[in-house]
């Protein structure tokens, strides 16, 4: 038998094809339950047991451990599970990956189901092109599934027949007979093999072919299984590398935790996969040597997965101390970061709008922690104290620029992904707040400047200016308190009526101050530049007004089309 580069390219199309079928349907089923699947994350994780069965039942949902890890990690980054919490999830996860490994033992051996693929397409297509986002996701999910199984009956048809290729077979067989030696090897070449694919459903289905084929031992098959245990931690570490540091620690927790259970697994190496194959062959009763092989592969990983969470359930404090120890708490982890959301969690386009929602929160926070330095800045009569203030606006207006361009290029990166038209309508009203947010910052680093001109000119206000602008100053106080309130209003019971209430008195009194300002000039109470710095405050004030309706009005529209 000859094995053509064309025929390789066939092989490398035919995993391409069921990890697409794989991305498909794990893309359908999370928009599809993407805000069920995230208040049963938070609401199932109240204590080890519930976490557990939380990431048993999200994983065996989604079909993907990974992506259960990568939500579990952006979880924990926006602070909405605990690092303890996600330890526990994770445990989950690992045992709800093993589903993936008994439907392709079930179905791929035994029922043809590439042959329903084709009639299952024609059932999706319909529902593809349905105008309502539930059904277009259900229609993905359809086509997603279909693809995984064509894909891995290709991935059958077009393997190397080792058996009708002695010089590949002994290539292969010079590996595996060097005792314990071997088994290493597979656990390496499974860790690598998962680490490179990024999914170890892919690298499980490869290997259930190679020992349904009979081209390795079920033993060597379960050392495979072992190194793709570890190989599948790499996405949730990937994701966490810009993370904060509690998700840093989770990723850590999901690699310590699979290291652990494939050391003491190879330990017990021998009498485990005898155990597990008396288990098949004698209960179960399998006669064909293919469905055999590959329910003992199934059998090995669920089993290995159980006892590993049965073993490490009751250490959970330990591991959350042993990764604290590793990845330390910085001196002072960085205040002015971006707290919730990073650069490597699109894997969950859908789930990844929850983060962006609470860094605009902090965001809204901020801009309104600057206009109290403001107010602060405005009575400040100590030179030193008035710079160290000044600096500090400053560099929290360099912060709201860099804040508004990060959150909005991970908003177009989340946009790119696969989402129901209410989340992209979501994100267009998410990128206006943002905007409109900067600006408050922008009208705040004004209002410093302005009264930092004013510090180093030689007059100051009079009392009666000073009163008005304290009575301004309390007004766009009240109107960013009422915005923060609305933009963290997740069940729409605050009345936006008052925010436009408090801009329509902001309008009104900047224009009573605006005609006075005239008359007291006129009447010499104060000289012509002392009244323009004073009416630059005042003005500048109503501005920040009119963002701040621009921000509840950006929030209060995307509510009202969802209601």
């Amino acid at each position: 038998m000859e094995y053509s580069f064309y025929d390789f390219l066939k092989l490398l199309g035919s995993l391409a094809l069921f990890l697409y079928g794989m991305k498909i349907m794990s893309e359908g089923l999370q928009k599809f339950a993407g805000d069920r699947l995230r208040k049963i994350l938070t609401a199932m994780t109240t204590n080890r047991v519930t976490g557990v069965l939380t990431g048993v039942l999200i994983t065996a949902l989604i079909q993907s451990s990974s992506a259960t890890t990568v939500m579990v990690v952006s979880f924990v980054n926006a602070g909405l599970l605990t690092l303890s919490q996600s330890i526990g999830v994770i445990m989950g996860a690992n045992i709800g990956t093993t589903v993936t490994a008994w439907i392709i033992s079930a179905l791929g051996f035994k029922v043809d189901i590439a042959a329903m693929a084709l009639p299952l397409l024609a059932v999706g297509v319909p529902l593809l092109f349905s105008g309502k986002s539930n059904r277009k996701s259900i229609g993905e999910f359809i086509f997603g599934f279909s693809f995984l199984f064509m894909g891995l009956s290709l991935l059958k048809t077009n393997a190397p027949d080792l058996s009708k290729n002695p010089e590949m077979l002994s290539f292969v067989q010079n590996y595996t007979d060097m005792g314990f030696g071997s088994v290493m090897l597979f656990v390496l070449i499974g860790t690598i093999l998962t680490m490179i694919v990024q999914a170890s459903a892919a690298t499980m289905a490869i290997t259930l072919i190679m020992c349904a084929n009979g081209w390795i031992s079920f033993e060597l098959g379960a050392a495979l299984v072992l190194g793709e245990n570890i190989g599948t931690t790499i996405t949730a570490n990937l994701a966490a590398l810009t993370a904060n540091t509690q998700a840093r620690r989770a990723a850590l927790a999901h690699l310590v935790f699979n290291v652990f259970g494939v050391i003491w697994v190879l330990c017990l190496f021998k009498p485990f996969t005898m155990g597990v194959s008396w288990f098949v062959e004698d209960i179960m009763k399998t006669p064909d040597p293919a469905v055999a092989v590959s329910f003992k592969l199934s059998a090995f990983h669920t089993t290995f997965n159980i006892c590993n969470v049965l073993i490490l359930i009751w250490f959970v404090k330990l591991i959350e101390k042993t990764v604290c120890k590793i990845i330390p708490q910085r001196e002072q982890d960085e205040e002015y970061r971006l707290r919730f959301i990073t650069g490597g969690m699109l894997s969950t386009a859908e789930l990844s709008i929850l983060q962006a929602r609470k860094e605009i929160n902090l965001f809204a926070e901020r801009t309104h922690r600057m206009f109290g330095m403001v107010r602060d800045l405005l009575h400040t009569t100590n030179e030193n104290d008035f710079n160290k203030l000044f600096s500090r606006v400053e560099k929290y207006e360099n912060i709201s620029d860099s804040m508004e361009v990060e959150i909005a290029n991970y908003l177009n990166q989340v946009s790119e992904g696969r989402l129901s038209s209410e989340s992209k309508l979501q994100i267009r009203s998410m990128l206006r707040e943002v905007t409109e947010i900067e600006s408050i910052g922008d009208s705040c680093y004004n209002l410093a400047r302005t009264i930092n001109r004013k510090h180093r000119s030689e007059m100051d206000f009079t009392q009666k200016q000073y009163d008005h602008i304290e009575q301004m100053f309390k007004l766009t106080d009240d109107a960013l308190s009422q915005m923060i309130a609305l933009v963290e209003d997740e069940h729409h019971t605050i009345d936006v009526n008052k925010s436009f209430n408090i801009e329509h008195e902001i309008n009104n009194y900047r224009n009573q101050l605006k005609n006075q300002n005239v008359l007291d000039v006129n009447n010499k109470e104060y000289d012509y530049q002392m009244g323009v710095h004073y009416m630059d405050i005042i003005t500048e004030c109503e501005k920040l007004g009119d963002y701040v309706v621009n921000v509840v009005e950006a929030g209060s529209n995307v509510k009202e089309k969802k209601a």
